[in-house]
């Protein structure tokens, strides 16, 4: 097997292609997401059926991840990635010029659709291509990519919005993600390892009724669900609150504080290295106190100490979704690509269900009703954990 090596000119470009990846994927997936109140306002509809515009994409997803993977075995990784990259691109441009609030959620359901691809097949791209050795630092640039894509576009979608219209905010980003893919689809070698294989969907089913079979996996892949849940309900109406009375503010500011995902950076580096020594359930518990902590300051009426909660409520985040991510890929044996799948599954399932479920509590109780919300759904984590850890074989 012939494998991309470090240092190389070849190793250089891939490096960038999957960055990009990483940027487009997750950019556009969120995009709408600081928009949301804007989309009240324009079209005169509620908080929870604003936050669709981010369910609906991510419900899609969720969905679409179960079977991008085995299509990748089929039709080749690098292809599926670059029309996943390019129809991405274009959905995202033409939900700039939505009609109508039902035409963008029709856009951004079909998003849903397109963007599967990269965050399906990327990784196993990254396993299969490059050379063992300098996995971790490719690894790292792709989730980098990820990581600054979903804060960028969050950032860009504010402060555009601000200055121009969230159709000019959406434009840019649309063009700037085309540009992007064309740019990817030069620099991304070719699969050189990528063998085709064929499987029916009974076989397919039966490796996921395996992985469904296990209550400790289970347990641990509904932590998916539960984590990025109450994320996303935080971040979906934090924007209503902070462009109320008494705080008044703006687009761009409300898009600035996404800079707080850079503690997620840190967080997921940091989290990790303690769970190799105190094992993951500890940290896990540990990632989910914080949220709860930080969920809890946002409480306290002053606009610093409400970042500061958000702050640590994003580290907490990130540094539990990690080592649940590890601790899933670890315990699951031979079917690591099926429970893998399965979590990411249950991830944006419950960033679709529960995103969109927090309008409620925010339109029928504000701030504090999101809040109960999310601490209600942290506390779900504690009896799952137990679960996954009691029947867990060997000690983490």
């Amino acid at each position: 097997m012939t494998h991309i090596e470090s240092g190389t000119r070849t190793y250089y470009y891939a490096s960038i292609a999957l960055f990009m990846a990483g940027f487009v994927t997750f950019a556009t997936i969120y995009a709408t997401q600081p928009m949301l109140p804007i989309f009240s306002s324009e079209f005169g509809v509620p908080a929870q059926t604003a936050s669709l515009t981010v369910s609906v994409t991510t419900g899609m997803l969720a969905l679409i991840l179960l079977v991008a993977a085995p299509m990748a075995d089929r039709f080749g990784r690098k292809n599926i990635m670059v029309w996943s990259m390019f129809l991405t691109a274009f959905m995202g441009l033409l939900t700039a010029f939505s009609p109508t609030f039902s035409a963008m959620l029709i856009l951004r359901t079909l998003l849903g659709i397109t963007v599967a691809g990269v965050p399906a097949i990327a990784m196993t791209y990254i396993v299969e291509e490059f050379d063992p050795r300098g996995l971790g630092r490719i690894m790292g640039l792709y989730i980098a990519g990820s990581s600054i894509g979903g804060m960028s576009g969050r950032l860009m979608s504010g402060v555009l919005t601000d200055i121009w219209s969230w159709q000019t905010a959406l434009g840019v980003l649309g063009v700037l993600s085309l540009i992007l893919s064309i740019c990817f689809a030069f620099f991304l070698p070719a699969s050189s390892n990528y063998v085709p294989k064929k499987s029916s969907v009974k076989e397919a089913l039966a490796k996921y009724g395996e992985v469904l079979r296990s209550g400790r996996l289970v347990a641990m892949i509904s932590l998916g669900f539960i984590l990025m849940g109450a994320f996303i309900a935080l971040f979906n109406y934090f924007a209503y609150l902070l462009m109320e009375p008494p705080f008044n503010l703006s687009q761009t500011v409300i898009g600035a504080i996404y800079i707080v995902y850079l503690a997620g950076t840190f967080s997921s580096v940091y989290m990790g290295r303690k769970a190799d020594r105190y094992g993951k359930p500890a940290i896990i518990l540990v990632g989910v106190g914080l949220m709860a902590v930080g969920a809890l300051v946002t409480l306290i009426p002053y606009v610093a100490v409400k970042i500061i909660g958000i702050i640590v409520f994003t580290f907490g985040f990130f540094g539990a979704h990690s080592t649940a991510s590890a601790w899933v890929s670890q315990r699951s044996g031979e079917q690591r690509s099926q429970a893998s799948a399965l979590y990411l599954f249950a991830y944006y399932a419950g960033s679709s269900i529960a995103g969109a479920i927090g309008g409620f509590f925010w339109t029928s109780f504000a701030w504090i009703g999101v809040v109960i919300f999310i601490l209600v759904l942290l506390a779900l984590a504690l009896p799952v954990v137990h679960i996954a850890n009691r029947t867990s074989e060997v000690k983490e």
